[in-house]
């Protein structure tokens, strides 16, 4: 059947709206899998920016498909449209501005929601508004169905805290409780480049991707290539990384730079320069620093300034006793909003200093404010000509300079900051030197749950986006049962990772410690408790959620340091109540839109 181009203005604006979903998900859910990542200081949010784009695309094209066929075909039988093509272009688009208008709303108010559930509630209002509830798919259905996939809400997050605690107890059994866990972290580090890696592989090649057909191959098979690549692995990891941990923690060599690693065995012999008297390692505390007009928007630790460090039940600052007492006074006179007003005034005079393009955007903003009377005066005209560029620029690049670490932790003297210091001093501190043996395994476990997500994730835009084309490009509904195209695939994860660049700050800032505290054997264990999660529920093609698999292994990880009051519950209970309350706002944004356009009165012909 030839092109509806009598519907080309549907199928354009489902594309914009697949895009804006898509873009959502990258600022919303990507954010919040390698919040746990950013938030141990493993990576900078600039790394994770760059190993998200990659990996992001990398699961969406070689096995985001699988996904997408649930959210295609297993909510609204195609028979519900009932042949009209049209019919079930604008039923998904429908669907698809609902669901992104509400993440988007969300987003912006830093609510941390799941647009998988977001979605898919909305492709179910849709489907009621469409051919009744009797025609949706409210039972199991083969596990494409509603009941299966809510099944998921409580299921994950359960599923990946058992995982996540169990990987970390794992760590803690073997490293952190021995009376010197240094050498028992170096020696080990093999071992976990192991699981992490047998992960890795097992989510290419165990899933696969449906064109290549790797998942048809025999059980033998899969076995060997899994623990072979997870096997080589590890002997690199013997072979090289454990001779540079040594040289670098044990011998404490400072000279041993990054790149020294390809020296492998060489460096047990290489003679060491004049040992320090500490491993040259960063610092990963988790601390409250006090703003000060020297505040750096990257993580202390990276600059080499002095942190605050946390011995007992004190925190320890650089700054004199007086002038802190002095700044808990001002803190108890000034309101909460008040505070963070004076923070987001400090973070912008820093960045007018910088020389590059957003100290440019940042002077201009605030060398050309808006002028008296309203916005089309002449003046104000020729003064927004101005300011256009700057907030674009803004726009960009604000979340490279964003202080992750300083907005999860809270501001010391108010609610939220002592709940945050309460929540870091019932969790067990380990050493620098044994954290950073974890921080490698944790850029892999970072990129595994980075390639699970696009694998499981991409299908929220590209599944009712392939419905949308397929519909469009062959006027034949039955068409959506096709295989989704690739290039599809990759222009929405291209989208998904500019979210992520460009407004996931905005999600990171309260998720991570904001839950519990982080550390690198923490996250690491968190990611690969949520990665195998995912995998898991994506091979049975169930869109779960990823925020939720990540959530529930961080409270998992939390409740290791053998307390309820390592967790920030009312940060785990308001995540949960927006989970909750996605469900019945989408569908019902989903439904009102589908009927009032499917049913709208209009001239007969």
């Amino acid at each position: 059947m030839p092109t509806l181009h009598e519907y080309d203005y549907i199928f354009a604006i489902g594309t914009l709206f697949a895009m804006l979903d898509a873009y959502n998900n990258g600022a919303n859910d990507v954010a919040n899998a390698w919040a746990t990542s950013v938030s141990s200081r493993s990576i900078s949010y600039r790394q994770a920016m760059i190993f998200g784009t990659i990996f992001e695309m990398l699961g969406a094209i070689t096995v985001g498909a699988r996904t997408a066929d649930t959210i295609k075909n297993g909510i609204i039988p195609t028979s519900a449209f009932k042949g009209d093509a049209g019919v079930q272009m604008l039923a998904f688009t429908c669907a698809l501005a609902a669901a992104s208008s509400w993440v988007m709303w969300c987003t912006k108010h830093s609510a941390h929601v799941s647009s998988t559930y977001s979605l898919i509630s909305a492709v179910a209002g849709v489907g009621v508004a469409t051919a009744g509830a009797s025609k949706v798919q409210w039972g199991w259905n083969n596990g494409k169905g509603l009941g299966a996939i809510f099944a998921g809400l409580g299921m994950a997050p359960a599923i990946s805290a058992g995982f996540g605690a169990t990987i970390f107890m794992l760590i803690k059994l073997t490293v952190h409780i021995r009376k010197n866990p240094v050498p028992w972290a170096v020696y080990t580090s093999p071992f976990f480049f192991l699981i992490a890696g047998t992960i890795c592989t097992l989510s290419i090649v165990y899933k696969g991707s449906p064109n290549l057909g790797l998942n048809k191959k025999p059980a033998w098979y899969i076995v060997a290539v899994t623990l072979g690549v997870g096997g080589g692995l590890c002997v690199l990891a013997a072979l090289f990384f454990v001779p540079f941990l040594h040289a670098r923690i044990i011998k404490r060599d400072h000279s041993v730079k990054w790149y020294m690693f390809l020296l492998g065995p060489l460096l047990w012999n290489r003679p060491a320069a004049a040992e320090g008297t500490e491993a040259f390692v960063p610092n990963y505390a988790v601390v409250q620093e006090e703003p000060d007009d020297k505040a750096s928007t990257r993580s202390p630790g990276s600059l080499g300034e002095e942190v605050a460090t946390k011995t007992g039940d004190e925190i320890t600052t650089s700054h004199d006793v007086t002038e802190k007492k002095l700044a808990q006074q001002e803190t108890k006179q000034m309101t909460y909003k008040e505070l963070a007003e004076a923070g987001e005034r400090r973070h912008r005079a820093m960045l007018m200093k910088k020389r590059s393009p957003i100290g440019w955007a940042t002077r201009t903003l605030h060398n050309n404010p808006m002028g008296a009377g309203e916005i089309y005066e002449l003046h104000n005209i020729k003064i927004l000509l101005k300011r256009i560029p700057a907030y674009i620029v803004v726009g960009l690049l604000y979340g490279l300079y964003y202080d992750i670490h300083a907005a999860q932790t809270g501001v010391e003297g108010t609610p939220e900051g002592a709940r945050m210091q309460q929540v870091y001093f019932y969790a067990k501190k380990y050493p620098n030197e044994v954290e950073h043996a974890y921080s490698f395994v944790q850029v892999l476990t970072a990129c595994t749950a980075s390639f699970a997500h696009g694998a499981n994730d991409i299908g929220n835009s590209v599944g009712p986006w392939a419905v949308i084309y397929s519909a469009w490009k062959t006027g034949n509904a039955a068409a959506s049962k096709a295989p989704v195209p690739v290039w599809q695939l990759a222009v929405l994860s291209a989208t998904i990772s500019v979210g992520l660049i460009t407004y996931g700050y905005n999600i990171m800032k309260v998720m991570g410690n904001k839950i519990t505290y982080h550390s690198p054997s923490r996250g690491c264990s968190m990611e690969m408790g949520a990665a195998i999660t995912v995998l898991v529920f994506s091979q049975y093609s169930l869109p779960v959620s990823t925020s939720m698999c990540i959530t529930g292994a961080t409270v998992g990880v939390g409740l290791c340091n053998g307390t309820y009051k390592a967790v920030n519950w009312q940060r785990v209970g308001l995540l949960v109540l927006a989970w909750v309350m996605t469900i019945p706002i989408a569908g019902t944004l989903g439904g009102v839109i589908m009927g009032i356009l499917l049913n709208t009165p209009h001239f007969s012909s």
